[in-house]
């Protein structure tokens, strides 16, 4: 077999996706549980001793234990996928191992796939006597499955995964204003094109990997993205009306009226229905005020000490205004351009809220 044929059976990015997809509902929980706990004053503590802490507190150190485990979360999605079931285990305790030699969430997605391509080597090659074939799910591929990816994970790749990242953490560190702004506008457009699909998903693993070095801002310009282009959309429709313009049917008047509140926590999904309606202009009107947004994100320091949260994450940031400033930025770009680009919706599928009724095409009336 080539390489290519070796790469494509093999599937890493179908597997990273597929990961990707199971980490995402933990960010959001874990997320809003640590964005409310820190927005009403809690801090994280490193223990929670009884009758010691508030609830808020007791939100803030809950949220962000949770998130301390994302490389373990990462890499049973990985390995789970590549494995099955009998990769689960392998997964879980080499995300730990990554944890432990502070490998971060690189080491979590290597260790994934080294412990997940192990567990489906001994489930392919290793042969036992029927009497133990039970025994392979539970205990034979698990065992020997963690105990070689761990060993490979603490002498082998820690050591250089953690060079690897202190380097890449230096240098974002070290960037100056052009190319902080060229590294929002890039993230900030890239994380919206397809709305929550493949490319946002690896922009998402992207800066949750900076993040766990420490480097909250490329995190923080894909969620503020995330969270101003619904509602970018919602305010093109009064642009729109100003202009004299129909750029919305009534059934996308009625979808704004969701995706809209859902954005405001977060939620871009919302928002699909109306960008399907005209790709090109959507995608455009998204990535140009994702561009603007990310870009300021990254300027003035906007970092959200949580990963998700959409408004709830301003108060995590040790620069609230910048964050605000970004959000506001990036919802007015993406309405004017969305309200000057669009055409117009034609009149026969608009319906007047006031009389509730359809206007007539007068083509339409046949006279007896």
């Amino acid at each position: 077999m080539s390489i290519k044929e070796i790469w494509k059976a093999a599937n890493p990015k179908g597997h990273l996706l597929t990961a990707i997809s199971f980490l995402i509902p933990i960010v959001c929980g874990a997320g809003f549980i640590i964005a409310i706990g820190m927005g009403l004053g809690g801090t994280v503590q490193d223990t929670l001793v009884l009758g010691q802490f508030d609830l808020w507190q007791a939100l803030a150190t809950m949220g962000a234990k949770a998130l301390g485990l994302l490389p373990v979360v990462i890499a049973i999605g990985i390995s789970g996928s590549i494995a099955g079931k009998p990769g689960i285990a392998p997964g879980f305790v080499v995300g730990l191992a990554a944890n432990a030699i502070s490998a971060g969430f690189i080491g979590g997605m290597i260790g994934g796939y080294i412990s997940g391509y192990i567990a489906l080597a001994i489930i392919k090659n290793v042969k036992v006597p029927s009497w133990a074939r039970g025994l392979m799910p539970t205990l034979i591929v698990p065992f020997f499955a963690s105990l070689i990816s761990c060993l490979i994970m603490v002498y082998i790749i820690g050591a250089p995964i953690g060079i690897f990242t202190d380097a890449l953490t230096s240098f974002l560190r070290s960037m100056g204003t052009s190319s902080n702004l060229l590294l929002g506008a890039v993230i900030g457009a890239l994380c919206i094109v397809d709305f929550g699909g493949p490319i946002n998903k690896t922009c998402f693993a992207f800066v949750l990997t900076l993040q766990a070095q420490g480097v909250n801002e490329p995190i923080t310009a894909l969620q503020l993205v995330n969270t101003a282009t619904p509602i970018g959309f919602g305010l093109a429709y009064f642009i729109g009306k100003l202009l004299r313009k129909n750029i919305y049917n009534n059934e996308e008047v009625e979808t704004l009226k969701s995706a809209v509140p859902m954005g405001i926590v977060n939620i871009v999904e919302g928002a699909i229905p109306i960008v399907m309606n005209d790709i090109v202009r959507g995608i455009t009107a998204a990535a140009i005020g994702g561009a603007c947004g990310g870009a300021i994100t990254m300027v003035y320091g906007a970092d959200a000490t949580v990963p998700f949260g959409g408004v709830l994450m301003i108060p995590t940031m040790s620069q609230p205004m910048a964050g605000v400033m970004a959000l506001l930025v990036n919802i007015l770009v993406t309405g004017v351009v969305y309200a000057v680009i669009k055409k117009d919706v034609p009149r026969d599928v608009i319906i007047n809220n006031d009389s509730e009724e359809e206007d007539i095409d007068l083509d339409d009336i046949k006279i007896s």
